[in-house]
């Protein structure tokens, strides 16, 4: 099994390598053949057009590889809204009779929040249709598609009645795949510096909102690693009014409370988290009661309905994992400290946790390595072979660019549908309520 993972990691690795060489290849005999003045630079044969077409093949093959393997492990993370609000008040019946019991805590703000994570699953950092309608555009209404047939002419329009030599596969892949990445690395320019920055951020406000609606989140992308955003309210409470809400904002404008991080008097909410085994077994454990009920029968609890175990293991979950962020289990207590710069380079934690799970700061909001958002560069250099592969095969643009569109729209289709099921499997939240 290890072997199989190292495997699927380096294809990704292998295919970027690939990667690099073609469009590099393709760029270079794309400038020397349109900018000599003088015949010096002539093109590669098409037996060796062949032999680049392959490559490209392989690119396309790997990087497929390493994005189907990020594309399931995404459907397959473990995740947990942790809800730290506490009954306040009694329950009054319509005589008047103050009972003992306290009053129930409203599941609107799990829902609430639960359906916000559904959302962000598959944001990303460029607009998919824009791009493909811009690549198109350029290429087949402006004219550089002129640019890969066979001549040194670098016009980009040419006379009805002119010679037309033949396509280059070269020049195509080269014009096709620059094409594509500088209208996607704009896109992310724009994105980053603009968008983010005066319009809206997801990511952060996901976290805004899990500060506001007093829930934490915690998710692991393996078994024992994973990530955790601490949404714990510094007013105590979020199930309130709107007036009182405003009141709770205006005060943490004007610092006059606590900080929302972790830690007293820091602002860090987020964290890469390795956890111990004991940790893991134990959050197992609460768990297995409705994995036993997905499996064969007779291991089922006839006693229990599904909604009474799903009700179980939510409040038990919910309580236990409360209760180790606030250190109450010394036999699985954490330690939280910053990662070493080599660490954070190589992304690669040299601890492993045997006695202490160890949280690690992550301003980076490195969680969204789990949706699509953290993965653009292999979106972005996926969806760039996939064009090329197509065009290379088709000499279409116009057929590569729809196909393109479609296969974004189905896997982000399927993205969203699975997402939505393990999420509501994952976090004990009814699927009816994942809009």
């Amino acid at each position: 099994m290890t072997i199989l993972k190292f495997l699927l990691f380096y294809a990704g690795d292998l295919a970027n390598v690939f990667f690099v060489l073609t469009v590099g290849t393709g760029l270079y005999w794309l400038i020397f053949n349109k900018a000599q003045q003088f015949v010096s630079v002539l093109l590669p044969l098409p037996r060796q057009e062949e032999r680049f077409v392959t490559y490209v093949g392989c690119a396309f093959a790997l990087k497929a590889i390493q994005f189907l393997h990020k594309f399931l492990h995404q459907l397959s993370v473990d995740i947990f809204f942790i809800d730290w609000e506490r009954p306040r008040g009694k329950v009054v019946e319509g005589s008047g009779e103050v009972k003992s019991m306290p009053s129930p805590v409203s599941i609107w703000r799990t829902y609430f929040v639960a359906n916000e994570w559904n959302e962000i699953q598959t944001v990303r950092k460029i607009n998919p249709t824009f791009q493909v309608v811009s690549v198109l555009f350029f290429l087949e209404v402006v004219g550089f598609s002129s640019l890969a047939l066979r001549d040194p002419s670098s016009a980009l329009t040419r006379e009805p009645q002119a010679y037309t030599p033949a396509w280059s596969l070269v020049l195509r892949y080269g014009v096709a795949s620059t094409m594509w990445l500088v209208i996607g690395f704009l896109q992310i320019l724009f994105f980053t510096v603009i968008y983010e920055r005066f319009v809206e951020d997801k990511i952060r406000q996901f976290v805004d909102l899990c500060s506001i609606s007093n829930i934490s989140v915690l998710l692991f992308s393996h078994r024992c690693f994973g990530y955790y955003i601490h949404g714990r309210s510094v007013h105590g409470y979020a199930d309130t009014n709107m007036e009182e809400m405003n009141i709770h904002l205006k005060r943490e404008a004007e610092n006059l409370c606590g900080q929302r991080g972790l830690l007293p008097n820091t602002d860090t909410q987020t964290f890469q988290v390795s956890i111990t085994h004991r940790l893991r077994q134990q959050y197992d454990r609460i768990l297995d009661p409705l994995t036993r009920r997905n499996g064969p029968s007779r291991l089922m609890d006839a006693s229990s309905s599904p909604f009474e175990l799903n009700t179980k293991a939510y409040h038990t979950m919910n309580k236990f994992l409360g209760s180790v962020i606030d250190h109450a289990h010394k036999e699985m207590d954490y330690i939280v400290k910053d990662k070493l710069l080599f660490e954070r380079v190589i992304g690669m934690e040299f601890i492993e946790p045997l006695d202490k799970s160890i949280f690690y700061n992550d301003e980076s909001h490195s969680f969204s390595d789990v949706l699509y958002y953290g993965n653009e560069a292999t979106l972005l250099i996926f969806d760039t072979l996939f064009f090329c592969v197509v065009d290379l095969g088709s000499q279409s643009f116009v057929l590569a660019a729809i196909l393109t569109y479609l296969e974004q729209l189905v896997f982000r289709l399927i993205r969203n549908s699975i997402g939505r099921r393990n999420l509501a499997g994952k976090t004990l939240v009814d699927k009816r309520f994942l809009i």
